[in-house]
């Protein structure tokens, strides 16, 4: 089938839609994507069914009522948090700090780096992941792994993760050692821990007690550097507020010898988080996509 628009013009496109939403101000983008959410949660689409699909599996316990409820909640933060990137890759980074209302735990995470300690930090796809990457690298030396958009918007995306002194490294051996070598010299390193790696790059760890194929990656620099380790969450406040950061250490298991004992330790903190804030995951991501061997697709399509 014919392309119906070049990816040139389609980036022209997503590009010219975020420069527009950045003129406005965050209640009314996050109006917006509320209004845009509670459609999704009611008509036929691919985003409502694999996120009632992860929902159904992963909160069994729910009735159908609670269920529904939160998969229309979790469709109006999604929409929120495709809306508002407009404004946090666009905006000064002053003008995002003064958003950040409160910060829980870093003391904590301060502390575990004191004597030039590297550090880990986890930011899975809950809540505004790129507010904590901003705040990281407004406060931190920090490096995190980049991979291209299929949208064609790259110039956009790094300018604005990189605007306040995140370092991006490829997702490449290259990139990897960059990383390595950030952890030695005690500064942190940022990585988006809740992404299907594909068949052949992971391993299987438990995530909300399904086999999820979970990045090596991770728990290796872990291994190699002894860094700390923590997730960190942005959650989104109630009519456009702003944003609630919180640090959560991970277990000691995560640091120690055993890949899977490690491996596991990753989920759970990532669970935990979003136990804690279920409707600001992005539950619309194919997470189980990679099955066990022999195991039936987790998606039907």
């Amino acid at each position: 089938m014919p392309r119906l628009i070049s990816r040139a013009r389609r980036a022209a496109l997503v590009e010219g839609l975020l420069r527009a939403l950045a003129r406005l101000p965050l209640p009314l983008v996050h109006a917006l994507g509320a209004g845009i959410g509670s459609l999704l949660a009611v008509l036929p689409n691919a985003t409502r069914r694999i996120a009632a699909r992860n929902l159904e599996a992963c909160f069994p316990a729910l009735d159908a009522g609670a269920r529904r409820r939160l998969l229309a909640a979790t469709l109006r933060e999604t929409a929120k948090g495709m809306l508002e990137l407009g404004a946090l890759w666009l905006w000064p980074g002053a003008r995002i700090m003064e958003l950040v209302r409160e910060v829980r735990g870093e003391e904590a995470f301060a502390a575990a780096r004191a004597g030039g300690r590297g550090a880990l930090v986890f930011a899975p796809h809950l809540g505004a992941w790129e507010v904590a990457g901003l705040y990281m690298s407004a406060h931190y030396p920090i490096t995190s792994l980049y991979r291209p958009t299929r949208l064609g918007i790259d110039a956009l995306v790094r300018g604005g993760r990189e605007r306040l002194g995140a370092t991006l490294v490829p997702t490449d051996q290259g990139g990897v050692r960059a990383q390595l070598a950030a952890l030695k010299r005690g500064e942190v390193v940022g990585i988006l821990p809740d992404q299907d790696p594909g068949a052949g790059n992971g391993e299987f760890a438990p995530f909300f007690g399904i086999p999820a194929c979970t990045m090596t990656l991770a728990s290796r620099l872990a291994m190699k550097s002894g860094a700390q380790a923590c997730v960190l969450v942005a959650e989104r406040l109630p009519r456009g507020r702003g944003y609630r950061l919180t640090f959560t250490p991970l277990a000691p298991a995560f640091s120690g010898d055993d890949l899977g004992a490690s491996l596991a330790a990753l989920n759970a903190g990532v669970e935990a988080a979003v136990r804690a804030c279920p409707a600001q995951y992005l539950w619309a991501y194919k997470r189980f996509k990679t099955r066990p061997a022999g195991a039936p697709p987790f998606y039907r399509d």
